[in-house]
């Protein structure tokens, strides 16, 4: 399964948003600089991540974003899930036309229980990081960083 640059993009952005915090709204523009993003998707992606709740819009000349909760009640599976249309491990999950069953075959298919503990397997990782824990990452890796160029 390979997730979307919705995802990955999206999960960046909010990652700037939690490390921003102590400052105020970070704007998307800063975002766009930090990450490379292009003004309208990062628009896009964080009107879904508003939408749902995750963050909230601060007007004005200071305005940007804020995170709507604590970083360390956001999971990843939050954000992948306001992003992500479809989180299918496999085609098992395509609804085939004039049935409601799931797929064809999925009576007697012996290889769904592979795309099912998949599947489990990638929502619980999802679930088991917040955004809380790649704040503290991502400011551990930075101070790493400033202690080798004093050294």
């Amino acid at each position: 399964m390979k997730l979307s640059t919705k995802s990955t993009y999206g999960l960046r952005a909010m990652l700037n948003i939690a490390l921003g915090a102590d400052k105020g709204a970070i704007s998307t523009l800063d975002i766009s600089k930090r990450e490379g993003i292009s003004v309208t998707y990062l628009e896009q992606l964080l009107n879904k991540l508003r939408h749902k709740g995750l963050i909230e819009s601060v007007r004005g000349p200071k305005g940007g974003y804020v995170l709507s909760k604590r970083p360390d009640k956001i999971t990843v599976a939050d954000i992948v899930n306001s992003l992500e249309e479809n989180m299918s491990t496999s085609h098992c999950a395509t609804i085939h036309k004039g049935t409601n069953r799931i797929c064809k075959r999925e009576s007697g298919c012996v290889p769904k229980l592979v795309w099912v503990k998949l599947a489990k397997a990638i929502s619980d990782c999802l679930e088991s990081m917040t955004l809380g824990d790649l704040a503290s990452e991502a400011q551990r890796i930075d101070n790493d960083t400033k202690k080798r160029r004093l050294s």
